[in-house]
């Protein structure tokens, strides 16, 4: 911790009370770093609070990537998101926004994704769908299921989705590294996210449907305990033994807020396996119920190798197409959007002050080159901030950035630990199918959310947030059933609207994102100024502890370096708050209204604390 001198004591005493209650009120903030033991514990939590999130989206596009039941490949795809994300988590915390926020695998390159793969079509899928659960793939001339063959056609399909990430997330790079997410963010309000977010999850509803029917029983203990741990039992502590600077403290662990989807998921899990050795679930394939069975998989355990380190081009060198590229545009402008939102809420609950200009724009910027990092290395999807581990620092009071890192570790490290992938594959299909009722109806109610900041008495909003989401969900369904309906005469031209128009989300959100920026109607009513309160509210609020989000080791020689005053990335990029920062830099106090005005503007942000919780 560095000291404070006299002119840095004195802009303190101006920083507001709110700020200085939730800074006192933790028990590590982003500065400190915890005992070495404690951040080992403490980054494991990190990562027991993302799992949930990042094993579904690989589970979640297995059979679209046409795996079907190879749990091998799949426990690969598993090993590979967990180390890309501990990579992405690296790079954020260090060079990026420079706050303790986890990245990992996001749904809002689902969407896309799913829209892509459509247009290759699975035989497997096709056949299953036709002939049932045992169907002979070998005896319709296709490859046994695992087999070399079999995987050259999954890893075909991944390739096309790297390629589309790659080259897509160039486009965020360019945004974050250049300043102009503030200019994208002017045009963008609460009606034109609204359907973008809320038709991720509801698009995705047949998904978890068909994963829950094929044991509902299953499925519903899975949504039922999901929903004691994480609504009814949230208040509820279980009595745990910390050490921290007092020495040895008993303390309460909110252990049902931090991990409700893992608890449910291991219980029914056990419920399955009980359930498989005394035979209630049926042993014969063609019976409703089977699949729940534990012991389907169990050769995966010794099939899969115990260290296998993930690398670039390991399914082979990505392949690009115009149509995949501009499909899967629109999850990476859903994902920048969400994650500005994510950067705010994360500074308040770690006692860091709103971050600035130059470290929201590195922030997107980084988030850009870590998907490009998810691309090369082939996960099969992005990265994104997570939400659910800055609602873990709410509950935890534990904002170190040095913890989060630690995390990040874990996730590379368990991520090269082929057996650990593995187990995580075994899990019976209903179990998944119950953790993504919660979880897709989660995403879809934030996305409703943020309507909080428009006049829903107003007919005007009512008429865009109706048409936008009934025509995002219409237009893919009508894709879906007339394949051939579009042709402009080109080829390519085709692929890119079949692929547009089956993305519900860029339907949605791009109708709600027109007709409110053209029809009628006053800022308050549309919602944006308190919209731009929580996404533009950025470095007017300086202090002394704006130096959080300085650049590590190289900080002082760019400080020397007068022309990357211009750039928007750095630390010393000039803008509206700048001159408060010149005026305590040449021994002017800064005036106390002026730092008290910028922390109330982006105070809004702690009305999502609520928000972020409810994604546990």
């Amino acid at each position: 911790m560095r000291r404070k001198n006299v002119n840095e004591a004195n802009v303190a005493d101006n920083v507001s009370e709110d700020d200085a209650d939730i800074r006192n009120g933790m028990l590590y903030s982003v500065e400190d770093t915890p005992p070495w033991y404690l951040c080992i514990l403490l980054g494991f939590q990190h990562y027991l609070t993302a799992v949930g999130a990042l094993i579904s989206v690989p589970i979640l596009l297995s059979s679209h990537f046409c795996m079907d039941r190879d749990k091998v490949g799949l426990s690969e795809l598993i090993g590979t998101i967990f180390f890309v994300s501990g990579l992405a988590t690296l790079l954020q915390t260090t060079f990026g926004v420079r706050l303790p926020i986890v990245q990992g695998g996001t749904f809002s390159f689902v969407a896309p994704t799913i829209a892509i793969m459509a247009q290759w079509g699975c035989p497997y899928t096709e056949a299953r769908d036709k002939y049932g659960e045992s169907v002979n793939f070998t005896a319709l001339g296709l490859p046994e299921v695992g087999s070399e063959e079999h995987r050259d056609i999954w890893m075909e399909r991944i390739r096309e989705i790297q390629g589309a990430i790659i080259v897509s997330s160039v486009f965020q790079v360019v945004i974050g590294f250049s300043g102009l997410m503030g200019f994208v963010l002017r045009f963008i309000g609460p009606l034109a996210i609204t359907p973008t977010i809320s038709l991720i999850g509801l698009s995705l509803f047949k998904t978890g449907a068909d994963m829950a029917s094929t044991q509902w029983w299953i499925a519903i203990t899975t949504i039922f305990l999901i929903t004691i741990f994480s609504q009814y039992l949230r208040d509820v502590n279980v009595p745990w033994f910390t050490f921290g600077r007092g020495g040895c403290q008993r303390r309460g662990l909110p252990i049902f807020i931090l991990f409700p989807v893992l608890l449910a998921m291991g219980i029914s899990w056990g419920i399955c396996a009980v359930l498989t050795v005394t035979d209630v679930l049926p042993s014969n394939a063609t019976e409703w119920g089977h699949v729940a069975r534990t012991d389907i998989e169990e050769d995966v355990l010794q099939k899969s190798q115990w260290f296998r380190f993930p690398y670039p081009g390991q399914w082979g060198l990505p392949t690009v197409s115009a149509a995949s590229v501009f499909g899967m545009l629109a999850g990476v402008l859903a994902s920048m959007i969400e994650s500005v939102g994510d950067y705010y809420a994360c500074a308040r609950l770690s006692g860091a002050p709103p971050p600035p200009t130059h470290a929201v724009n590195r922030g997107i910027g980084i988030e850009g080159i870590g998907c490009i990092l998810a691309g090369a290395w082939g996960s099969g999807n992005g990265t994104t901030s997570y939400s659910e581990n800055i609602g873990a620092i709410g509950v935890t009071k534990v904002g170190s950035v040095r913890v989060v890192q630690v995390g990040g570790i874990v996730m590379l490290l368990l991520g090269c630990f082929g057996k650990f992938g593995a187990l995580f594959a075994t899990i019976p299909a209903p179990v998944v199918g119950g953790m993504f009722m919660v979880t897709f109806g989660m995403v879809t109610a934030v996305g409703l959310s943020n309507l909080q900041y428009v006049d829903l008495n107003s007919s005007r909003n009512i008429f865009i947030l109706g048409l936008s989401l009934f025509f995002g969900l219409s237009a893919p369904f009508w894709v879906a059933n007339n394949p051939t309906a579009i042709d402009t005469g080109s080829t390519v031209a085709d692929q890119i609207f079949s692929v547009l128009l089956s993305t519900s989300m860029f339907v949605g959100g791009f109708i709600g994102f027109v007709l409110d920026n053209t029809i009628p109607g006053t800022p308050k009513e549309r919602g944006l100024l308190d919209w731009r309160k929580l996404s533009t509210g950025t470095a007017e609020s300086q202090n002394t502890r704006m130096h959080i989000y300085d650049l590590p080791l190289i900080q002082p020689y760019l400080d020397n370096i007068s022309c990357l005053k211009y750039m928007p990335f750095c630390p010393n990029f000039m803008n509206k708050g700048d001159k408060y920062q010149k005026k305590e830099e040449n021994g002017v106090e800064m005036n106390g209204d002026n730092i008290k005005s910028g922390i109330d503007n982006t105070a809004i942000v702690l009305d999502d604390e609520h928000e972020l919780n409810a994604h546990l």
